[in-house]
């Protein structure tokens, strides 16, 4: 049997001519991964950044808070190089205070540049 195979443009990975079906865009599945790993390599860039980011935090209240509360100072924070912009949720309680967390540990800002630092369980 005779199959006729139609030209259908270029690879968009690579800019090889692509045989088959009309639908196709890559010419294998090597330049279909490569094609979307570049196309998302920003993104995921972004994300790495911020998990990372988030991971530091988390680290950090978990270091100042073996048990399941404490208090210290937002100087001490900032020296082991807390974001307080990175958080995951945030807690408001039936008195208003607000909760950040990152994930399970939270800080809650008290009066002279203190903290309350938190594990949910």
């Amino acid at each position: 049997m005779l199959r006729l195979l139609t030209i259908m443009g270029e690879c968009l990975h690579c800019g090889k001519i692509i045989r088959g079906r009309i639908d196709k865009k890559f010419c294998n599945p090597y330049c279909k991964s490569a094609y979307h790993n570049k196309k998302n390599r920003i993104t995921n860039k972004k994300i790495r950044t911020i998990n990372k980011l988030l991971k530091n935090n988390y680290d950090i209240l978990s270091k100042i808070n073996p048990n399941q509360k404490t208090k210290v100072k937002k100087s001490l924070l900032l020296e082991r190089g807390f974001n307080f912009q990175y958080f995951t949720n945030i807690y408001k309680t039936k008195k208003g205070h607000i909760y950040y967390f990152v994930y399970d540990q939270g800080y809650l800002p008290l009066d002279n540049n203190f903290y309350a630092i938190v594990k949910r369980n």
